[in-house]
């Protein structure tokens, strides 16, 4: 086995890419304005089901089309809060990411 320090890695097309820290899970940043549009997709088609089955008079795809509405809006208010608590929780591509927690003294309270 080789212990030497972290090389970068080379790709097929020459381009030099970081090597990865073993740190991504706890560093990785949410896709939150994918999630958003997505969420909006799912509501959409949630709404129409519930809508249409009502129509139709079938109260048991209603309902479960109604559970997915609800779920779905949940997940669309949970992505709004994150995405209004600006770059902490979501940062720009010129912020790099956060080094994890490794459980030392925290900054000096005032």
């Amino acid at each position: 086995m080789d212990f030497r320090a972290p090389r970068r890695g080379v790709m097929l097309g020459g381009e030099e890419m970081p090597m990865r820290t073993g740190s991504e899970p706890s560093t990785a940043r949410s896709p939150l304005r994918m999630r958003l549009v997505l969420s909006l997709w799912g509501m959409g088609w949630a709404l129409f089901g519930l809508v249409a089955f009502v129509i139709t008079g079938r109260p048991g795809w209603a309902i479960a089309c109604g559970v997915l509405l609800a779920v779905a809006v949940t997940d669309l208010c949970v992505i709004v809060h994150r995405i209004r608590q600006g770059p902490h929780y979501q940062p720009g591509r010129d912020v790099p990411p956060y080094e994890p927690d490794r459980g030392g003294p925290g900054p000096p309270e005032h």
